[in-house]
Order: C-alpha cells, then structure tokens, then sequence
C-alpha cells in the first residue's frame, strides 16, 4: 500500500478481530507447511497484518532461523512484537514499509505474501523487492484470494523475476530466477 492508503486503525483491529476467528477454521500452520519453510531459514513475512503467519512461521524455522515481519501499519507491528515477547521469541524483526524493505540483496531464503498484494498499487515495485532480497533459486510463496490462479501466474511471472515451481491447492509456490 502507498502511505496515502494506510489502513486506519480502527480498520486495522477489525480485521485483526476477523483473522483471530479465520485462524480458528483455517490454522496459519496449513499455509507454512505449503510454502515448505525449513529450520534455521530466513523469512520475510510481507504484508503480516496482525502476525498469524509469522507466529506459525517462526515456530517452523525454531530458534536458528529468523524472520522479518514487514507491513506499512505501525499497529500491526507493535501487535507482533507484544506477541514475540510474550511468547518468548527472539527471532522476529518488524519492517514499517510500502514496499522497500531495507534488508540486504539475497538475504533471504524464503517470501511469505498471503492475501495481501491485491491492497497494493505497486505490485511490480514489491515484486522486484521480493526478487531483490530472495536467494538464488529461494522461494516466494504466495496466496491470494482476490486473483484468480491465471492472474496468480501472469502477475508473478511477467516480468521474468520468478517462474511457478508448484502449486498446492490456492497456495503457489515461485522460484527466483
């Protein structure tokens, strides 16, 4: 999202109330199993609204692996770090942004971006910066309701960053290339 186009606080603790009861039927782990998320990588968790990915991610990557939660919403990762610190862990990192993430080039082993660049006006912007800070041949998982699997494909692999490696239900799996 442009800083324009934040979502307003109230908006924000809304949903967040909404994905606590879409966690109860649909459990975050589901979607970290299919991006194929390892011990000890390294994750960015773009777009982590209130942190249900990211909490399930970085129980997956356990205490050697680490994860950056990157949103433009301030409250979003102030939620995250009362979660992390609540709950013990050491190795998660919060990025306020719009895109750009600050991380090092092919810093990253894997990309989470579920349900969230539909919200985006500058998807190509956040795609280069996937590319950008993945590795060699890593991993954007991606998932999006608001597309459907063509749109999916198309908005990917367009510009030659990335080139669909599988697909697990709704859930899509690219390859940096």
């Amino acid at each position: 999202m442009k800083k324009d186009k934040k979502q307003s606080n109230i908006d924000f603790r809304v949903m967040s109330f909404f994905f606590r009861i879409r966690d109860i039927f649909q459990p975050p782990i589901k979607k970290i199993k299919k991006a194929n998320i390892k011990q000890g990588e390294i994750v960015l968790d773009y777009g982590c609204g209130p942190g249900s990915y990211t909490i399930a991610a970085v129980e997956k990557i356990g205490p050697n692996g680490k994860i950056y939660a990157a949103d433009i919403n301030p409250l979003a990762l102030e939620k995250i770090k009362k979660k992390a610190e609540k709950m013990g862990y050491t190795n998660i990192e919060t990025i306020q942004t719009d895109c750009d993430t600050g991380l090092d080039n092919e810093s990253i082993d894997r990309v989470i971006c579920f349900d969230v660049l539909h919200d985006i006006p500058n998807k190509d912007e956040v795609l280069k910066e996937f590319h950008r800070v993945l590795k060699q041949n890593s991993t954007l998982s991606f998932d999006d309701h608001h597309f459907n699997e063509d749109e999916i494909i198309n908005l990917i692999t367009a510009k030659g960053l990335f080139k669909l490696a599988e697909k697990n239900e709704n859930q899509y799996n690219f390859i940096r290339i």
